[in-house]
């Protein structure tokens, strides 16, 4: 293995507190622009601005400094290849989403080379959802599960999290049972499901790359021209995120009257109800 650069994923706050390393190498000498990108910040490889930061520039340095060929990012971390953002540090800290997490998202949805997520353990909510950002996944087949389980800690999906799902996946019935069954999914439930492009670890993705030819893809200068165009909504709503603050907003506002108006009209009948049976 032939280790490119390695960058610090630094502690630059409390609120930060998941220190660590992204690695560059390329693992097999005769595939010598099959790069892969290691994410090592133990626990649980959490999406943090530190991390986000760090990735960004791996992704610069990668493509300004090296010839184009394909990126396949992994862990280190046996359990987990990511287990998402942590919600606390990304609603206190100003610039969090557009500047960090989804800068990560629309640099990998319009990378000028192919890359591939190979999940070696656990992606839950935004470790998932950063998965699907990648053009490929490749999952273990008997370790760790993908899951978006939102629903069971009370977070809402903002747009450029459920998009990607919706683009990408060729059922509604498997997104309903990320969305709102917060499934977990294995390896072979997985690829059924079309959540991932194949089973295995470092070995099937050699053989996956070879075989759709993907080292070849970056050479003519458009592959991530032609990927933002593909994926214009996800592009539209990561580029948009402001806008798509503002609506939500709006839509809470409107719930909040809906809601007052609802316990009011329940109150209203609750009352004649009881006059009724008087």
């Amino acid at each position: 293995m032939t280790q490119l650069f390695t960058l610090t994923i630094p502690i630059t706050s409390p609120m930060q507190s998941h220190p660590g390393t992204l690695t560059l190498s390329i693992p097999n000498p005769e595939h010598p622009t099959l790069y892969l990108l290691t994410f090592h910040s133990p626990p649980d490889n959490r999406l943090t601005t530190s991390f986000c930061q760090a990735l960004l520039l791996a992704l610069d340095i990668l493509e300004f400094s090296y010839p184009p060929g394909v990126l396949v990012t992994t862990s280190s971390i046996g359990k987990f290849y990511s287990n998402g953002l942590d919600l606390e540090h990304a609603s206190s800290t100003p610039g969090y989403w557009e500047k960090s997490l989804f800068a990560v998202w629309r640099r990998f949805l319009t990378y000028p080379m192919p890359t591939v997520s190979l999940l070696n353990g656990h992606a839950f909510a935004g470790g998932l959802m950063t998965a699907m950002y990648h053009d490929y996944r490749i999952f273990n087949p008997s370790r760790g599960f993908l899951c978006l389980n939102e629903l069971e800690f009370g977070a809402p999906l903002k747009p450029p999290m459920s998009s990607i799902f919706r683009q990408k996946l060729p059922s509604p019935h498997v997104y309903r049972s990320l969305v709102l069954e917060a499934k977990r999914f294995n390896g072979p439930d997985a690829l059924a499901g079309g959540l991932v492009d194949g089973l295995g670890g470092w070995d099937e993705v050699v053989a996956f790359v070879a075989e759709r030819k993907l080292a070849e893809k970056g050479k003519t200068g458009v592959y991530g021209v032609l990927k933002a165009e593909m994926w214009r909504e996800s592009l539209g709503y990561l580029e948009g995120f402001e806008q798509g603050e503002e609506r939500d907003k709006e839509w809470a506002k409107r719930e909040d009257v809906r809601i007052e108006e609802g316990k009011k009209r329940v109150a209203e009948w609750e009352k004649n109800t009881k006059k009724s049976k008087l």
